[in-house]
């Protein structure tokens, strides 16, 4: 928004749209004292904000230490994380962040349980702390607990829980040209420099595109997508845009997520329909 303001609604459990009260909002609320934003992300219960500064703020849920405060104190307003500049895109995943900065290196902090911080240990850290061996990263992205970068040569990285095949089941080492990563809950996909899409993981509803409800499965192609430029994956769904500006998704569409005007699910890519 203009002044790089920022606008929240919905559930405001936690503090999470970070009005500095708890009470949920029906439409878009000001995050007070919050401008210079660049990015957004939100994980489960918890918002951050990247600033053209290079610093980041946080706020709403914090027990396990998402916020990277130092502390476990949910926060109503943005916070911020003390000890971080330079950073370049900031990822929220369920219950822990993650923040590239410009050296191509990354910082996590939050949940550790599985690992998903990166750095050796199962500990959590309610402060940043260095993703171990990792560098030379053009992209980051926070699943449910696990996490993945896109590196400078077009291949790719993940850590954290693998128990439906989030870690692309040992098919990674052969993935390359990858433009684009984009984590759901338990599934990851990958926009290739040749527009085609590779997705993996957990696949109960169809979100990796292939026709099956197979996983968890390797990077494997989306049978029909090519010419995408553009990639997101939802809890259990995923929409790609193309060069021609039409969306397509897939997966789970219990609420209507896939947009093409129907709830029922799809293991191929549909078109959105636009009024």
């Amino acid at each position: 928004m203009t002044g790089g303001t920022v606008r929240c609604w919905g559930s405001n459990a936690f503090g999470r749209l970070g009005d500095g009260t708890t009470t949920d909002h029906n439409d878009p609320t000001p995050v007070p004292e919050l401008s210079g934003v660049a990015e957004i992300t939100a994980g489960e219960h918890h918002t951050c904000a990247r600033l053209t500064d290079g610093t980041v703020r946080c706020w709403g849920y914090n027990g396990d230490g998402e916020l990277g405060d130092g502390t476990t104190t949910n926060r109503p307003t943005p916070t911020p994380v003390p000890g971080l500049s330079d950073v370049a895109e900031v990822a929220a995943g369920t219950f822990h962040t993650c923040a590239r900065l410009t050296d191509g290196t990354v910082r996590c902090w939050g949940m550790n349980s599985d690992g998903e911080l990166g750095d050796g240990s199962t500990t959590g850290r309610p402060t940043p702390v260095v993703v171990s061996g990792l560098s030379d990263v053009a992209e980051i992205t926070a699943g449910g607990s696990y996490t993945c970068a896109r590196l400078n040569d077009g291949t790719a990285r993940c850590w954290g829980a693998n128990r439906v095949g989030e870690l692309g089941d040992g098919g990674l080492t052969g993935l390359s040209g990858v433009a684009k990563i984009a984590a759901g809950a338990s599934h990851t996909c990958a926009r290739l420099t040749d527009g085609t899409v590779r997705c993996w993981g957990f696949n109960l509803s169809g979100q990796l595109g292939d026709g099956t409800t197979t996983s968890p499965l390797p990077p494997t192609p989306v049978p029909g997508l090519s010419n995408v430029t553009e990639l997101s994956a939802g809890l259990a769904h995923t929409c790609a845009l193309l060069v021609d500006g039409t969306v397509q998704c897939w997966g789970s569409n219990r609420w209507g997520a896939l947009g093409d005007g129907t709830t029922t699910q799809r293991l191929t890519p549909a078109p959105v329909t636009w009024c």
